[in-house]
């Protein structure tokens, strides 16, 4: 793989705009190239092609015949270094610190394309090192915050396990001082000046202590051999610079904390819950003074340890950041040394290794003290145990999960060849009994249809989104390495499907067979017992079949039921967004529940169609998604005072409207019920059309460098996203059909409401890829590549200013 490939397949995505635009650079190396070539003289003057073989041949072999290599002498070397084309220096401009390099050879010929190439060098070495500097002290400063939460967490510790207790350790206080006071004033004499960004938090996360196991009454610093060699290095490096007769700023040292920190943090509520939210909302007070429990401190724990392990995650990112930018400069410098034969790179490459991104170690000394407090703290001092929670290690694709996929899928096709063909040789839509097959065993098994069409759309997102680089994992919140493949929905997807149409198979057998109709009563509970068994593997609690993402989905499911008792994040409002597009297989589920609870199942008997709670229920079950996302808007207008969200309510309650009055209209025909369905729907079709177009996907932008796109595009093909938008406007009217009663000879009706249903639900599949492409971008903008962990404790600010 080219390097240019390799290294846009390893960027961070939001940060993609901060890296090195290293395909525009090569594009300038092409215009040198290419003039170069014009300009070369004509082929009659040159070397003829067979010479040039042999000489290449000659010095080849030559140069493994040298025995002897004679070093250049001092002066020659001299000579080469201010014979270089290049002078690189730094200048301080608006109070930041800037690269500028002086090219030497502009007079000669084609050299105004290489001044024009160093000019965008430096323009992209600048944007890199600032936003690398902005990134080491914003990672500096959580350090520093990371610290303090660890000090209260320690005395925290203490206090649980010791509440009696004192927490005298003036004695160790005083020689960790020392030892911070030592290796700070080490570390800010052997960092260059450019990288000296924060000096007062350099030294976070090396004076946290731990209660040992033999005397819990005193703090503990670091491993003992660790430190002593450590304070060796740091004392040599203090040595070196004493005698280069350096001055150092002296630099008050940091003093450890004790319980008394206590005294001046609080809990944070970072667990909320329904009872959390209506206290905070009728504004109960809460939670003043810290209570020691072994509860509290588990959940304290719990909090810090995410914490420190997406830190962790962040420091890797920008780790990696350096390094392929600093290799990516590398690279391009030799392209321009083997185009132009000017030696460039060496004289540019000294000022990249010298500078803030080139030298600066502190990320690298940032990520080994996290490791060991998360390892003495979080782990037991197990380091493998926890190194893999650190590191976990990417997930593999199994070629058994492919295989299974394969497999289902071909059963599914098969199984679906051979439905369509009993009903065509057996002639079975012909039998008397047709029309009360499709009106009671039709709907029970359609709610499978419905659920894995959804799961093969949500599969296409996952592929596209990959495809594309959108960072669908951070968006939703996944924890690394358990987030789901498009390939093991699918599997799932398919094993649903074959499990459904082996089913409806069974029953038409069992039907149709006069020797199996004694199995009456079986052959109607096949599809309770295969919602049984969906419902019994989703609530398992064991750690298999995908645990982590079942979990994730019956909270995302709990949050939308208690909506608005829980903060409204992406996660939840997308889950609630995919339900109102499942309205049909809400009534399919409603109608299981009356079907075997109160119908006579086992001669196919109902009357849940004209039973008056079902009636209700029919209105209510389908308001419930709707309603839910009205609910959300309307916390989030509490909290964030966005009007946007009160719009995004009120069309919710349009939609709610409008399903309402065409429910009504399909149970009574009058024309005012005809009249409002009309205008509701059509005022809700509107209203939703252009807030998914504007809003959730951020198009229709006049002004934008893409007309009626947005100025951002991931799909490189712009024909895509007109064709999206004009399928959204026909596929959002499809509810036309419920008020014109289109009636077709060849399809029952139940069947043509499930393919309007399924028409819904491939629009919300397609809702779903720009939606989170859309949020991704917002993401890029922004350049938030990590979430937020909510820290446990809060500190009084105003005491810490004084102190």
């Amino acid at each position: 793989m080219k390097f240019g490939k390799e290294f846009a397949a390893q960027m961070v995505p939001e940060w993609q705009e901060a890296y090195m635009d290293y395909g525009y650079l090569k594009s300038l190396l092409k215009d040198i190239m290419l003039h170069k070539h014009r300009n070369r003289p004509h082929s009659s003057t040159a070397t003829p092609s067979g010479l040039k073989r042999k000489l290449s041949l000659y010095r080849t072999f030559s140069g493994l015949t040298q025995r002897h290599y004679q070093p250049l002498s001092p002066a020659t070397e001299q000579d080469i270094e201010n014979s270089q084309p290049i002078l690189v220096h730094s200048v301080l401009r608006d109070g930041h610190e800037k690269y500028e390099t002086t090219f030497l050879m502009a007079a000669d010929e084609g050299g105004e394309y290489e001044l024009v190439y160093f000019r965008r060098l430096d323009d992209e070495f600048n944007k890199v090192d600032k936003f690398y500097r902005a990134k080491v002290e914003e990672v500096m400063k959580e350090a520093a915050e990371l610290n303090k939460q660890m000090d209260a967490l320690v005395a925290f510790r203490v206090k649980v396990e010791n509440p009696i207790e004192s927490f005298d350790c003036s004695i160790e206080m005083s020689r960790l001082a020392s030892d911070v006071s030592a290796s700070t004033t080490a570390l800010h004499a052997a960092t260059p000046r450019g990288v000296q960004l924060n000096r007062r938090v350099s030294t976070v996360i090396e004076d946290i202590k731990e209660e040992g196991s033999t005397n819990r009454g005193h703090s503990e610093e670091f491993d003992d051999d660790e430190k002593v060699e450590e304070n060796q290095t740091m004392n040599t490096k203090v040595e070196v610079q004493k005698k280069k007769k350096i001055n150092l700023r002296p630099i008050k040292p940091i003093k450890p904390a004790s319980v008394e920190i206590l005294n001046r943090v609080q809990l944070n509520n970072t667990y909320e819950t329904p009872r959390s939210t209506i206290r905070g909302f009728i504004k109960y007070p809460g939670q003043t003074q810290l209570n020691f429990t072994k509860e509290n401190l588990s959940k304290v724990e719990e909090t810090l340890k995410m914490a420190f392990i997406e830190f962790y995650q962040k420091l890797q990112l920008l780790k990696n950041y350096t390094f392929l930018n600093v290799l990516a400069f590398s690279k391009i410098m030799k392209k321009y040394d083997k185009i132009t034969s000017r030696g460039a790179a060496k004289t540019y490459m000294k000022m990249v290794d010298k500078s803030c991104i080139g030298s600066s170690d502190e990320i690298t000394r940032l990520m080994e003290r996290v490791e060991n407090v998360f390892i003495k703290h979080f782990s037991n001092s197990n380091r493998n145990k926890g190194m893999r929670i650190l590191r976990p290690k990417p997930k593999r694709e199994r070629h058994r999960i492919t295989f299974s996929m394969g497999f289902s899928a071909g059963c599914t096709s098969a199984l679906t060849v051979a439905l369509i063909l009993i009903v065509r040789t057996r002639k079975i839509m012909d039998h008397s009994g047709t029309d009360q097959y499709m009106e009671v065993m039709f709907p029970l098994y359609s709610l499978f249809g419905f659920v894995v069409l959804h799961m093969l759309m949500y599969a296409a997102n996952i592929y596209f989104w990959r495809r594309y680089r959108v960072n669908h994992s951070f968006i939703f919140g996944f924890k690394q390495s358990t987030d789901l493949g498009y390939n093991q929905v699918l599997l799932l997807s398919f094993v649903l499907a074959a499990m459904a149409l082996s089913s409806v198979l069974v029953n038409l057998d069992m039907q149709i067979d006069p020797v199996t109709k004694q199995f009456k009563t079986f052959t109607e509970l096949l599809p309770l017992i295969l919602v049984l068994i969906v419902i019994v593997i989703l609530l398992c609690p064991l750690n298999i079949l995908y645990r982590s993402s079942r979990m994730f989905f019956l909270t995302c499911v709990f949050h939308c039921i208690c909506a608005p008792l829980y903060k409204v994040t992406l996660p939840d409002f997308f889950m609630a967004d995919q339900f109102t597009s499942q309205g049909q297989a809400l009534r399919s589920f409603e109608f299981y529940i009356c079907y075997y609870g109160w119908g006579d199942f086992k001669h196919r008997q109902t009357t849940c169609k004209s039973n008056r709670i079902f009636i209700a229920f029919s209105f209510i079950v389908v308001v419930i998604p709707y309603w839910s996302r009205f609910l959300q808007c309307l916390r989030r207008l509490f909290e964030e005072k966005d009007i946007v969200q009160g719009y995004n309510a009120f069309k919710y309650f349009l939609t709610i409207a409008a399903v309402c009055l065409r429910t009504a209209y399909n149970l009574n025909k009058g024309m005012t019920w005809t009249v409002l369905a009309w205008i509701f729907s059509v005022s809700t079709a509107i209203f939703s059309t252009y807030w998914d177009l504007v809003k959730d996907w951020g198009l229709l932008q006049r002004h934008s460098k893409n007309r009626w796109l947005r100025d951002k595009l991931l799909v490189p093909q712009k024909s895509v996203y007109f064709a999206a938008m004009v399928l959204n406007v026909m596929l959002r009217f499809a509810w036309l059909q419920t008020i014109l009663n289109f009636e077709f000879s060849f399809l029952h009706r139940q069947a043509t409401i499930s393919i309007i249903a399924s028409l819904e639900i491939i629009r919300r599949g397609m809702w779903n890829f720009f939606r989170i492409e859309n949020e991704h971008l917002n993401n890029v903008g922004k350049y938030r590549a990590f979430k937020s962990v909510p820290l446990p404790f809060n500190y009084d600010e105003e005491e810490d200013k004084d102190e």
